[in-house]
């Protein structure tokens, strides 16, 4: 009896922690859409609210790793029981670092001051978002059901996000030659653009998440990414 009652109580632990998980992907989800509408439209109202839906994400991290670790120090769970919970922790830490990636595309809208604003390199944008949002809502749709082929199809999908952030990128140069004027409001797309691509990242971290929580040891595949080693990364900059 006392051994069903254990079961019973790390069971609702596991599902509050995979509950938590879901609220905060639903937030991150938002957050990459609104991020990315900020900066097309300008807004700098909706870019501020985007910041400051960071914090909520933030918090919802501390609280998973509190239970988290609270679960594993009271249930001493082994196995499968103890990597759901291991995958829990990494999943969240994932959708942290998609939150900041967010806000930081939110933070540049108020550096925006070029009229500048051509229909080409922000249809690429709209497309790059919405790839890499769809990524993200099936990553998740496949955690929570832990779907392993549909989390494979993320992780080998990596690659078409890296191609268009390439080609985004040829872009931006090829303004910036044309006219000096472009170049500040091209640097902040370049920004942007490598801030959405490293979302994709994160989302392929996930679906490794997913593959070590059903089969018990990490991808050895290479991951598929596709070739930017000719541009400068400028998430090492600033």
């Amino acid at each position: 009896m006392a051994t069903e009652h254990t079961a019973k109580a790390f069971d609702d632990d596991l599902q509050e922690l995979t509950r938590l998980v879901a609220e905060m992907g639903g937030l991150a989800e938002r957050q990459i859409v609104e991020s990315v509408d900020s900066l097309i439209r300008r807004d700098v109202a909706l870019s501020k609210r985007v910041a400051a839906a960071d914090i909520e994400i933030d918090k919802l991290q501390h609280l998973i790793e509190e239970r988290g670790v609270l679960t594993i120090a009271r249930r001493q769970p082994m196995a499968v029981d103890l990597r759901e919970i291991v995958g829990a922790l990494r999943v969240a830490t994932d959708l942290e670092r998609i939150g900041d990636l967010s806000k930081n595309i939110a933070k540049r809208v108020a550096s925006l001051d070029s009229d500048f604003h051509p229909l080409k390199l922000i249809r690429g944008l709209e497309h790059m978002t919405q790839l890499v949002q769809s990524q993200v809502k099936s990553v998740l749709d496949a955690y929570a059901a832990h779907d392993l082929p549909a989390a494979m199809v993320v992780w080998k999908g990596d690659e078409e996000v890296d191609a268009i952030c390439t080609s985004l990128f040829r872009e931006l140069l090829t303004y910036m030659m044309e006219d000096p004027r472009n170049i500040g409001l091209c640097i902040h797309l370049m920004f942007c653009a490598k801030n959405i691509e490293r979302i994709g990242d994160h989302a392929t971290n996930i679906a490794e998440t997913v593959f070590y929580m059903i089969e018990g040891q990490p991808i050895v595949d290479p991951r598929p990414k596709g070739d930017m080693t000719t541009f400068a990364n400028p998430s090492s900059v600033g």
